[in-house]
């Protein structure tokens, strides 16, 4: 399993020139990746099911007729939405887009030499359009419960004193913690096994020990969908540019740490692209 699938020019090295009028080869070439569409299209959907996953666990755990929130309900949502990431990374369509699921993660796999630039940006807005998508089917699934207080479409809110500027810092710490951990599995072959089980299990950790004090968001897409369909049914949208900057800024400044002069460049990730299919 990896998280960066081959860009579509991949298969398009430079090397000798071809023979004249070669045979037609009756088998697909293993290295010519999905096409940029199909890959974006998996995104979208991979971001909406999980952001429903999450609307869900956040109205069940956290609604009065639910379990009610309570200490153990950010770990057992953290549980949830882990198992959760980590089957939609080994799920087919996972396999196929390389299961990004969050605008950070992209931009650092960019930075890491891991992922096309030129893919970047349909990633992100299929990540952004998939979390708006998912928010909005878990509140038709779940009815007038999810716009309402405590649930309020599961926006993420900080817990008492903490600011915009320590939830921006907490968010990058998380990312450049998760941009770094990326780079040192998927510079192996037995670590890029490991990655969705590995970020299932961090995602958990995160919702879990952060939740209760920054919200544990870690990911722009979980807070971009719950938070527009909340300033669109009159709240305000909270902290939303903190949300998208910490872990964007985090994300980044991993990339550039594990890529730094004298850093540990070994792996050398954009020599060889990923294809989605590689296990």
């Amino acid at each position: 399993m990896t998280l960066t699938p081959a860009p579509d020019a991949a298969a398009r090295r430079p090397g000798p020139a071809p023979s004249a009028s070669p045979a037609p080869s009756v088998l697909p070439s293993p290295s010519v990746s999905p096409s940029l569409v199909l890959r974006v299209c998996c995104e979208f959907g991979l971001t909406a099911v999980l952001l429903l996953g999450v609307v869900t666990g956040v109205r069940w755990l956290f609604a009065p007729d639910g379990y009610g929130g309570g200490g153990a309900a950010f770990a057992v949502l953290g549980a949830g939405v882990g198992a959760l990431l980590a089957a939609l990374m080994l799920s087919a369509p996972g396999r196929r887009s390389g299961a990004h699921l969050n605008p950070a993660v992209t931009l650092a796999l960019w930075r890491l030499g891991a992922f096309p630039g030129r893919d970047v940006l349909p990633y992100c807005l299929a990540q952004l359009g998939g979390s708006v998508a998912g928010t909005w089917l878990g509140a038709v699934v779940w009815g007038p419960v999810v716009a309402r207080p405590p649930v309020g479409y599961a926006v993420v809110r900080p817990g008492p004193g903490w600011g915009e500027g320590a939830v921006v810092a907490a968010e990058a710490g998380v990312l450049a913690a998760s941009a770094l951990m990326l780079a040192g599995l998927l510079a192996r072959p037995v670590g890029r096994r490991l990655l969705p089980y590995a970020v299932g299990l961090v995602t958990a950790l995160v919702i879990a020990l952060l939740g209760p004090l920054t919200g544990g968001s870690a990911n722009p897409a979980r807070q971009f969908g719950p938070a527009l369909l909340a300033w669109e049914a009159g709240g305000t949208g909270p902290l939303l540019w903190a949300y998208v900057a910490g872990p964007v800024l985090g994300a980044v400044a991993g990339a550039v740490l594990w890529r730094r002069p004298g850093g540990r460049q070994g792996a050398r990730l954009g020599d060889r692209p990923v294809s989605p299919r590689e296990t």
